[in-house]
């Protein structure tokens, strides 16, 4: 199984049923994308629990106040353990026109797209979120 793929699809299903909060199980690579996703607005807020031998994340999702509709519209996963996606710097996939952000796994750490290119760095694409 695809933890990560696993912390993606809480999230969509929690954000498609309109939860307030979602628990995923914690491990460095998600509190990495967990923190990406509340630098860029698509989440409220996120606390990392230890607790037991893994610990959560408990994410507070973030909807618009006036619409109800959620800060992310959609989530996918892009490089899978079965086809592993890999990109170079002056091949950086554009999320919606740059609407979106694409989180990347490099060599320097886990950043989006944008903090790749000016860092010059390539990697493994892990999602889009828009």
């Amino acid at each position: 199984m695809d933890p990560i793929a696993d912390f993606l699809t809480r999230i969509r299903n929690a954000v498609m049923a309109r939860h307030r909060m979602v628990e995923v199980p914690s491990s460095n690579m998600k509190k990495e994308i967990t923190k990406i996703l509340f630098e860029k607005g698509y989440i409220l807020n996120y606390k990392f629990e230890e607790t037991g031998p893994q610990g959560n994340i408990k994410i507070a999702l973030k909807y618009d106040l006036e619409t109800k509709q959620p800060a992310i519209r959609g989530i996918r996963r892009i490089s899978k353990p079965g086809l592993r996606q890999y990109t170079n710097v002056k091949e950086m996939p554009r999320v919606l026109n740059g609407l979106g952000v694409a989180i990347i796994s490099t060599s320097q750490g886990v950043m989006t797209d944008k903090e790749a290119k000016t860092m010059k760095v390539g990697g493994e694409v892990l999602c889009y979120i828009y």
